[in-house]
């Protein structure tokens, strides 16, 4: 809690705040009226890509922002209908800004949303860079991600029940098992370990 420590004082923080502070920040989420929404990627699954990629064009190297744009037209292709005007508080990634190449992968959903539902959109969008003690909403989504992560890489659920009524969309685009596009859970088809079980 000690503000030179640069961690709880300055920001809710899943991995490092302490249980208590964990299961109290849990609870708090559960009181607000918000929705979560998230694409995965199995990260061995991306690293046979890069390599086939490279075996196919040796001039090609990977860049993490090539994956992490892709992931974000993912999660923000289907939703451009819901409103008027977006808000869209970034994690800051690193010295550079980034907020150009933000706002073209956003273009693409956009345009992709487009392509897909026949109509055009009317809505303007303001794109934030910001880090967690900057914003709320980052600090929030850690908690979401966090109880995730869990659930993916340790099988551990209990987290991710406690926050899973609030979860609107989770996106596997790797669990291929029974399309090639992944699955889609959502409150119909909730995220559960017996679900993941299956993979």
């Amino acid at each position: 809690m000690q503000p030179e420590r640069r961690k709880t004082a300055l920001a809710f923080h899943a991995k490092d705040d302490l249980p208590e502070i964990r299961r109290s920040v849990f609870q708090l989420l559960m009181t607000h009226e918000l929705r979560f929404s998230a694409v995965i990627r199995d990260m061995h699954r991306v690293a046979a890509e890069v390599r086939a990629r490279n075996a196919a064009d040796p001039e090609y190297r990977h860049r993490e922002n090539e994956l992490y744009d892709a992931l974000v037209n993912h999660l923000f292709k289907g939703g451009f209908h819901e409103a008027d005007h977006f808000r869209i508080c970034f994690a800051r990634r690193g010295k550079s800004g980034r907020t150009a190449a933000l706002r073209q992968a956003l273009e693409n959903s956009r345009l992709a949303y487009e392509r897909n539902f026949g109509f055009r959109t009317r809505h303007t969008t303001d794109v934030i860079p910001a880090s967690p003690p900057e914003s709320a909403g980052l600090q929030a989504v850690d908690y979401f991600l966090w109880a995730l992560q869990r659930l993916y890489e340790l099988g551990e659920e209990r987290y991710w029940e406690f926050v899973r009524a609030k979860a609107r969309l989770v996106y596997d685009v790797d669990d291929t098992r029974q399309s090639s596009f992944g699955v889609f859970y959502t409150s119909d088809k909730p995220l559960t370990s017996e679900a993941r079980a299956k993979k």
